[in-house]
Order: C-alpha cells, then sequence, then structure tokens
C-alpha cells in the first residue's frame, strides 16, 4: 500500500506544478499576479532595507515630488492609513501645482484603504486570500516532494537519480537507462527498489492532494 502512495504522489508531482503555475499566472489587477503578491515575504525584508536608505536612493523623481510636497504641508504624520487620507484631506496647496500633488498622494492613500478593505478592482480580498493560501500550500508540497527525493538521492544518488529523472525531469525509461550507462531491465530493478526507499521516507506523511 505505501508504494502505491509513493507512486501516486510521484505521479502527481506533474499536476501539481500545473496546478502552482495556473495560481501563479492568476491575475488580480493591472497586471499583478498572484505571485507577485506572494512574494509579500521579500517585499517586507525590501522595505526594512529602505527604511535606513535615504529616499533620493530609491525614489524616481516624481515619487521624490510627492514626498517633499507631503512634508511641507504636513503637521503630523499618522501611523494609519485612514487617520493619514483625513490628514491630507484637509491640506490645500498654495498653488495648482502643490494641490495637484496633494490630490494624487491622497488618491494613492485612498486605493490602499479600498484593497485592504476587502476589494481589488472586483476581487473580493477574501477570494484573493484564498488563492494566495492554496498557491502558498501547493508550494509547500512542492518543496517537500524535492526535499524527500534529495534525502534519498543523499544516501543513494542511483535511486534518487532514477525518480528525479523520471518524475521532475519526465524523462523516458529509455533515455533514463542510456543516461545512467544500465540496461532497461537494470533500470526497471532499481526504479522499483527506488520506490519502495521513497515509500518508506513518506510512511505516515499525508500525500499530495
Amino acid at each position: 500500500m505505501s508504494e502505491q502512495l509513493a507512486v501516486s504522489q510521484l505521479q502527481e508531482y506533474k499536476r501539481l506544478l500545473a496546478r502552482i503555475k495556473v495560481l501563479e499566472t492568476y491575475s488580480i489587477t493591472g497586471g499583478l499576479l498572484l505571485s507577485t503578491l506572494c512574494g509579500d515575504d521579500r517585499l517586507q525584508e525590501l522595505h526594512k532595507k529602505l527604511r535606513g536608505m535615504k529616499s533620493y536612493m530609491y525614489l524616481n523623481r516624481h515619487e521624490l515630488e510627492l514626498e517633499q510636497t507631503a512634508h511641507a504641508y504636513l503637521t503630523r504624520y499618522p501611523s494609519g492609513t485612514r487617520a493619514q487620507l483625513a490628514e491630507v484631506k484637509q491640506c490645500v496647496g498654495a498653488d495648482p501645482d502643490d494641490d495637484k500633488l496633494l490630490r494624487e498622494l491622497e488618491q494613492k492613500i485612498q486605493k490602499v484603504i479600498k484593497a485592504r478593505g476587502g476589494e481589488v478592482d472586483g476581487y473580493g480580498f477574501g477570494d484573493i486570500l484564498d488563492r494566495i493560501s492554496q498557491l502558498q500550500d501547493l508550494e509547500s508540497q512542492k518543496k517537500y516532494f524535492l526535499l524527500t527525493l534529495d534525502t534519498l538521492t543523499g544516501y543513494n544518488p542511483k535511486y534518487g537519480r532514477i525518480l528525479y529523472l523520471q518524475y521532475v525531469e519526465f524523462k523516458e525509461p529509455g533515455d533514463i537507462a542510456d543516461e545512467m550507462g544500465i540496461s532497461l531491465p537494470t533500470l526497471y530493478k532499481w526504479r522499483k527498489l527506488a520506490i519502495k526507499e521513497y515509500a518508506g521516507l513518506i510512511e505516515g506523511v499525508t500525500p499530495i492532494k
């Protein structure tokens, strides 16, 4: 039974990759893909680095202009987005250009509030979070699958290599035998043993769904 589960999991890897690809290309809004949102951890790391840098080092000219206008008119800098919006709304530019920049800043904050409030250009926030959760779960399954193969390869390279070539690189048995310099009967014998070893590694672990 455990060996049947191992074969099933190995065969499911190709479908797992297809499901990840479909979710990654799920369009949220304006060309923004779900895979972009799932990189939030990397974005947070970047934000930490940016906070320690001068803004002119990473903002473009127009963004710097917005920042300078905000500094010129705001008397305080509240942390919440709604408080920030209220602060910007009450500012009136001394000239049309400044006022235009303040209104642009106001619109940017409103977009952030709209997105956090549950809607991004018609997509429900709950729907987006559900897809993010699905994608992260599939990525975890992919990572576990490859880690298991790496573990097998670590103590039995030929078994790990056979399974990797067939189920990750999707090569035909004849091509695998040629690459490894063995006959087909030997390949089939080793593959059977490799699957048995793989089954031992995943025993008791929930299979890929």
